[in-house]
This record gives C-alpha cells, sequence and structure tokens, in this order.
C-alpha cells in the first residue's frame, strides 16, 4: 500500500468506545432512544435516532439528532488525537457512528434546504474516507 507520508496517520476510534457497546444493544433490537439515553456519548445511538426521523418524515428532529451525534464523535476524533484532518476509516466499526451523523447530518440539512451545510458535510465524509458511502450502505 502506498502512503502520502504528509498524510497523518488514520484515526480508529477504541475497541472500548461507547458505539461498541451501542452497536451491540442496538443489534439486539433495544430501542434507539434508550441506547442513547444509556450511552450518550455514542455517535451511533443518535445516528440512528436521526435515520428514523428522517425515515419518519421529521428532517428537523432529524438534523438535531445527527448533530449530536457528529459532535459526539468529533469529541472522541479528538480524544484519539485527530486534528481536524486525515483519514477516518469507515471499515473501522468504531468509527461508523461518527461517519454515519455526517451522512445524516448531511440529508437532513438537505432535506430542510440548507445547502451549504449539506456540501460541507458530505465534503467532510469523503475527506474522511471516500469509500464512506458505500462502506455504510446508507443511504
Amino acid at each position: 500500500m502506498n502512503r502520502n507520508l504528509l498524510e497523518p496517520d488514520p484515526i480508529l476510534l477504541p475497541a472500548d468506545h461507547p458505539d461498541v457497546p451501542a452497536r451491540a444493544a442496538l443489534d439486539a433490537g433495544e430501542d434507539a432512544r434508550a441506547v442513547a439515553a444509556q450511552h450518550p456519548a455514542a455517535s451511533l445511538a443518535w445516528a440512528t435516532l436521526a435515520r428514523g426521523a428522517l425515515e419518519a418524515g421529521d428532517a428537523v428532529a432529524a438534523y438535531a439528532f445527527a448533530r449530536t451525534g457528529y459532535h459526539r464523535g468529533l469529541d472522541a476524533l479528538r480524544r484519539a488525537g485527530w486534528r481536524g484532518a486525515g483519514p477516518v476509516p469507515a471499515s473501522h466499526l468504531p468509527n461508523q457512528g461518527f461517519l454515519l451523523s455526517v451522512l445524516t447530518l448531511a440529508d437532513a440539512a438537505a432535506a430542510i434546504g440548507e445547502t451549504d451545510e449539506h456540501a460541507r458535510c458530505m465534503q467532510l465524509l469523503t475527506d474522511s474516507d471516500p469509500r464512506a458511502v458505500e462502506v455504510l450502505g446508507a443511504r
């Protein structure tokens, strides 16, 4: 694999990140609101709530849920050494909650006509991992 030595190392959120037990709870069929309350730092729980709100036609709630997941993810990425640029691989499961929050925030922004926010989020997603949408399988 050829790597650009000027680019920062990929950020991999730790295996004990709150998204890990949140994913297990969601996969077990627990209610996303209960999972978000139990694991408020889990971006995946907020992204799941956001995706559900979008599917229910409530783009404003989706925007709020996705923005919460986005900010919780930014906090975690910064703690892991991310400085606002560089790869955040979507193939790494603990990273997926943040990336899904960004994608859902983009979708919610588009739904409420906030085109600049939509473009900014899609650029962040592409900059983080050009294959993120494909890996996440969301849309």
